[in-house]
This record gives C-alpha cells, sequence and structure tokens, in this order.
C-alpha cells in the first residue's frame, strides 16, 4: 500500500495495549470545563477592543460570524470525535478517511498551532504576573521579566507558568480538569460581574452606525477592516473547543460526554461572547475602548470602578493558565498519538503505569513551551496558530462528508444535523477566514509544512506502524 493512501482503521481499538491505551476518567462536565477553559481565555479580554477598532457595533456580527463557523466545525468534531474516541482529533480523522500522509500535515500543523498558543499565552500570563509582581517588589530584576528581543535575558515568569502547567497535567488527567473546572468558574464570576456593572451604563445610541467600516473585509495600510476583516481577528476567540476531541480516549462515556462537551462549550462561549460584546458597546463607544489593551478593565475603570477593573485585571491573570492547560493537553495529545502511530518517536507515547497520562511528552511539551516563552517575542507568529487551527477544522469536516458519502450506513453515535450543509459552511467559511490571514502568517505556515514533508518523506514514512503493510 502507498504511504500516500494507506489509513489506519475506523474500528481500531487501541485501549488494551499495554502502555499504550490513556486512562478514562472524564465525564461531561469536565469536557464542557475544558472547553471553556480554552475558548474564554484571552480572547475576551483583549479582541473586543480591537474588533470595535476594526468594525464598530458592528463587531457583534463579528463575533456571530466567527461563531457560527466554529458551531458548524464542531458539529463535525462531534460526529468524528464519537465514531472514533481515540486521542489525536482532526489528525486521527484524516489518518482514517483521508490516509497518512494528510493526517501528517494536519498533525503537523496542529503541533505547530497548540506549540504557539502555549507559549503565547505564557508570555502574556507573563506580562500581567510581572506588572503585578513589580506593584508588591519593585526593585524585582526586569532582566529576568522580559525576553532578549525585549532587552532582558529570559522571561522567567512565561518559563515558570509553561512548567508548571506541564507537571499539573503530568500528575493526572482529573486532576488537571479539578483545577481546571475551579478557574473556568472564577472567570466566569469575573465576566458576570463585568456585565452587571457595566449594564447600568447602556446606551442605544453606541450602535449607530452599525457598520462604520462596512461588511466586507477591506485592506488599510495592511490591516482589514469591516465586519469579515474583523471576524477573520475574533476567530482567535472561539478555538479550542477541538482540544476536547483529543480527550476522546479519557472519555468515561463518549458517545454522551462528547457530544455535551464539544456542542455545549461552544453555545456557552458563543452567548457569553455576544453578551459581553454588546455591554461593551453599550456601556461605551467603541472608539473609546477600541485602542485599550484592556478593553473590559478599562471600560469599568472609566465607569467609576477602580476596585472592580482591579479584580478583572486579576480574573485575566486566573484565565490564562487555564487556556495553556487546554491547549498544552491537546498538544500532547497529538504528539502521543503520532508517537503511538510511529510518525513520531515512539519513546513520547510511553504511558506512565500509575499516573495513566504521557508523563515524557507531556514534559517534553512544557519544556519547549518554556523555552519559547522565555525566549521569543512571539507578537505576530501568533497569528500562526489561527492557520494550523483552520487547516484542522477543514479536514474534519471534509472527513466527516467523504464518510458520510463513503460508509452512509455506518452507525453514528453522534450525527451532523444536515450535514450536507453543515459540512460545507464550515469548510467555506474556513476557507474565507484563511484567506483573511496575513501574508506574513502563510508563508510562516507553508514554511512549516515544507519542513515537516521533508521529515516524513525521508523518515517518518518509514518508521509508521503501517510501514510495511
Amino acid at each position: 500500500m502507498s504511504f500516500l493512501t494507506r489509513r489506519i482503521a475506523i474500528d481500531r481499538e487501541i485501549g488494551h495495549v499495554e502502555g499504550r491505551g490513556l486512562k478514562a476518567t472524564l465525564g461531561w462536565p469536565h469536557l464542557v470545563a475544558l472547553g471553556i477553559g480554552a475558548i474564554v481565555g484571552t480572547g475576551i479580554y483583549v479582541l473586543p477592543g480591537e474588533a470595535a477598532g476594526l468594525a464598530g457595533p458592528g463587531m457583534m456580527l463579528s463575533f456571530l460570524i466567527a461563531g457560527a463557523v466554529c458551531a458548524a466545525a464542531a458539529l463535525c468534531y462531534a460526529e468524528m470525535a464519537t465514531l472514533m474516541p481515540r486521542a489525536g482529533s482532526a489528525y486521527t480523522y484524516s489518518y482514517a478517511v483521508m490516509g497518512e500522509t494528510v493526517a501528517w500535515v494536519v498533525g503537523w500543523s496542529l503541533i505547530l498551532e497548540y506549540t504557539v498558543v502555549c507559549a503565547a499565552v505564557a508570555v502574556g500570563w507573563a506580562g500581567y504576573a510581572s506588572g503585578l509582581l513589580l506593584t508588591w517588589w519593585p526593585e524585582a530584576p526586569q532582566q529576568f521579566l522580559k525576553g532578549p528581543e525585549a532587552g532582558g535575558l529570559v522571561n522567567l515568569p512565561a518559563v515558570v507558568i509553561a512548567l508548571a502547567v506541564a507537571g499539573l497535567l503530568a500528575l493526572g488527567t482529573r486532576e488537571s480538569a479539578r483545577v481546571n473546572f475551579v478557574l473556568v468558574l472564577v472567570k466566569l464570576v469575573a465576566l458576570a460581574g463585568f456585565i452587571i456593572l457595566a449594564l447600568p451604563a447602556f446606551n442605544g445610541a453606541h450602535f449607530t452606525p452599525f457598520l462604520p467600516e462596512g461588511f466586507w473585509a477591506h485592506e488599510v495600510d495592511g490591516v482589514k477592516f469591516g465586519v469579515m476583516g474583523a471576524a477573520s481577528i475574533i476567530f482567535f476567540a472561539f478555538y479550542g473547543f477541538d482540544a476536547i476531541s483529543t480527550a476522546s480516549e479519557e472519555t468515561k462515556n463518549p458517545a454522551r460526554d462528547l457530544t455535551i462537551g464539544i456542542v455545549g462549550s461552544m453555545v456557552i462561549c458563543t452567548l457569553i461572547y455576544m453578551a459581553v460584546a454588546a455591554t461593551a458597546i453599550g456601556a461605551m463607544a467603541p472608539a473609546q475602548f477600541a485602542k485599550s489593551a484592556e478593553p473590559l478593565a478599562f471600560i469599568i475603570r472609566e465607569l467609576g470602578h477602580p476596585d472592580a477593573a482591579k479584580l478583572i485585571g486579576l480574573a485575566a491573570i486566573i484565565a490564562m493558565p487555564t487556556v495553556i492547560m487546554v491547549f498544552m493537553y491537546g498538544q500532547t495529545r497529538v504528539f502521543f498519538a503520532m508517537a503511538r502511530d510511529g510518525l513520531l518517536p515512539r519513546g513520547l507515547a510511553k504511558v506512565h503505569s500509575r499516573l495513566g497520562t504521557p508523563v515524557v511528552v507531556t514534559l517534553f511539551t512544557g519544556v519547549i513551551a518554556a523555552v519559547l516563552g522565555g525566549a521569543l517575542p512571539l507578537g505576530r507568529i501568533v497569528s500562526v496558530a489561527n492557520a494550523g487551527t483552520l487547516a484542522a477544522f477543514i479536514a474534519t469536516a471534509v472527513a466527516m462528508m467523504l464518510l458520510r458519502l463513503q460508509q452512509p450506513a455506518r452507525p453514528r453515535r453522534f450525527k451532523t444535523p444536515l450535514w450536507w450543509l453543515v459540512g460545507p459552511f464550515a469548510v467555506l467559511g474556513c476557507a474565507y477566514l484563511f484567506a483573511g490571514l496575513t501574508t506574513f502568517t502563510m508563508q510562516v505556515f507553508l514554511a512549516w509544512n515544507a519542513v515537516g514533508l521533508v521529515l516524513y518523506l525521508l523518515w517518518f514514512r518509514r518508521t509508521s506502524d503501517l510501514a510495511g503493510a
């Protein structure tokens, strides 16, 4: 069988293989919390300001459009995750339906996505944490609070948070999920507090004109304005639910729990985003908070609640580690699945006999995120994560549709409603958002995958479990 077309079996069982199966410890509440933990993070605290600058009050439509595209992709994920409840997410689905080479590209893209997000959020968290540290300890050596590009030696807070999250994940999936659950509740309470404090200042006049930059994206000085231009940026605030599908193998009742986790977290987060965006615009004209790096805290501060603004800033510090946790979790499971299939060094797939987690690959991932976060300014490259995510979303939707056409009679625990409409909408919507990314982002994405394909063709296609098939 050619390496271009060889596939893993959809019904392949792996849980019984000693040292290669993950322990099933998660229920649907953990999965919903994982989704919310990834989705409701830095995006909701920062992106409303950026989106307001690009689309004005029309950012409400931007949130809705980005949410609709992600919801369509989420439905495709729910069907594939319940059909193949194994680690690996879009990589695994692509391997079973479209073959090993496509699966490699998808898996390699996911590795880029998760690594960049983990490191970037670690740097973002370090910025907040360093500011808080300096208020308590003004003489703190600043050369250890920022990377070389910013004039320091190492961004030590970024290193510490990346390694701390990796250590927590290595201790056990259920334990880290419980910590995530508590932190998710904290930041949801903070967002509810923002809405309660800002609602009394609501002014409907702030929504006029509703589309100051128009609907379709148009570029000005390299920046894409308009509702659709903002939607390409806001998309970053929604993804994260795909990390739930990487937990398939560790879910006690995949047929029920994965569907609730994926679809439930998307619905909840879309409602939260719409409520927060509407409240922000109603409380203050978009032009006033558009340039703020902390728009929600800025609005509350300007409304005369300085102490509450500080608490919202503190909630952002609490929120970011949950994002690192969920994306690092997803990263380790993609690494694990690829290593178990022989497409990465097999030692990365070893599961600890007592903890039931892939300790080696978890700590390895933590070290990579710590090195990147401690040394590099991740600014523009963060958007590369969007490219990897969109590629995975498209692959999952295509896999779902191909399988519906190839095996229509196959039993499915969850069926994507109106799959012939939802699937194409997810693909076209993601393709449109991909086209809205910057040229730099596309260049980095293509270069990363070019390097990956060279590695695959020269080495990993020969070490694959299916190499002799």
